[in-house]
């Protein structure tokens, strides 16, 4: 038949351009993602205890302290955008444990079979998973809120930190892609994310300032993703002296290098 199903007689039916088409495979990704976590929330609520460990036990305690300078907030304070950036890096960083057991089950094959654009698929994935992020930040805010931490609430600020930590969350889940296609099992995956995410989190700003650090330390801080997620986050949501511009810039940045290496490697790892 020379037209659509449903459409008038002689009627060319209107077909999206490229751009229409890749952000609708984009949106189609992130929307499977979406359905997959409606189908199981209790992942969000058994993530969320390490991050309220951090807060109710080393929080309180570091805050009785008073040794850690915090520019006039207290400690606890301090460390709740600290805490969200750990909380949206972890569930990101395991990502690549769902796409190695996509690629054992053989639905990756099938994805990187379709006419998407590979680029589109992962770019899809990696702002799907941001999604299972942005309900762990949410957890985390609340918990803040009932231990009486101050946060600014204003729609442009609340707008800002969704946007950092949707920055955050693509960038440490493409960086999960690129390991998932470099490792073969989902046991040296789990090794592996172990092994990154805790020296990314003690390496940044998010338990103590960088003005602290010894020489050495403030050379990585200054490379850590990480840093720039707390320091956004900080900012934004705590009204401290930030540098939001920078901190977007080196997220979006880092974040593009992980999806071009991830539409580069999935395909030769697949074919090989």
């Amino acid at each position: 038949m020379s037209c659509e199903a449903g459409a008038p007689r002689g009627a060319s039916v209107e077909r999206p351009g490229p751009a229409a088409l890749y952000l609708l495979h984009v949106w189609t990704l992130i929307e499977l993602e979406i359905r997959k976590l409606r189908k199981d929330p209790t992942e969000l609520f058994m993530r969320a205890v390490q991050p309220a460990l951090w807060l109710l036990v080393f929080g309180q305690a570091f805050s009785r302290i008073g040794m850690i300078p915090t520019g006039g907030l207290t400690y606890l304070a301090f460390l709740t955008p600290g805490i969200l950036s750990q909380s949206v890096t972890f569930i990101a960083i395991f990502y690549g444990i769902s796409i190695i057991w996509e690629r054992e089950t053989g639905q990756l094959q099938k994805f990187l079979t379709t006419p998407m654009q590979r680029s589109a698929m992962f770019l899809g994935k990696m702002f799907g998973a941001s999604v299972r992020s942005i309900g762990q930040a949410a957890m985390v805010l609340i918990l803040a809120l009932v231990l009486g931490v101050r946060i600014l609430w204003s729609p442009g600020r609340v707008a800002g930190a969704l946007v950092t930590v949707i920055l955050g969350a693509v960038f440490f889940s493409g960086m999960s892609m690129v390991l998932a296609a470099l490792l073969k099992t989902r046991e040296r995956m789990m090794g592996i994310g172990q092994v990154i995410t805790m020296p990314l989190f003690f390496s940044s700003n998010a338990l103590y300032p960088i003005s602290v650090m010894p020489g050495w330390l403030r050379v990585v801080a200054a490379v850590n993703p990480m840093s720039y997620l707390v320091d956004g986050l900080r900012g934004l949501l705590l009204g401290t002296p930030s540098h939001l511009g920078l901190d977007w810039a080196a997220l979006a940045g880092a974040g593009a290098v992980m999806l071009a290496l991830s539409t580069v490697l999935f395909p030769r790892r697949m074919a090989a």
